[in-house]
């Protein structure tokens, strides 16, 4: 039997749960599994450190637009 007649048609993976998912959907699946995933106290402790800074941040920029805006005011206007 000719050596290209034994080969599996291309785009298709031998057997396997994931057989019928194109490869790249596999290969995601596998890094996936590979990952280490941060514990339910972590999690918390970043989101609460993030909302914190974002809270921060947003307060002074807020302050700097009004104090721009007020600047500007009072030069323009007078």
């Amino acid at each position: 039997m000719p050596r290209a007649a034994t080969r599996a048609a291309p785009g298709k993976a031998k057997g396997g749960i994931l057989s019928w998912r194109p490869r790249w959907i596999a290969d995601i699946i596998t890094e996936l599994r590979k990952v280490v995933w941060p514990s339910r106290q972590d999690t918390v402790h970043l989101t609460v450190v993030v909302l914190i800074v974002a809270t921060i941040i947003g307060l002074a920029l807020g302050g700097l637009d009004l104090g721009f805006a007020w600047l500007a005011e009072h030069i323009l206007l007078r």
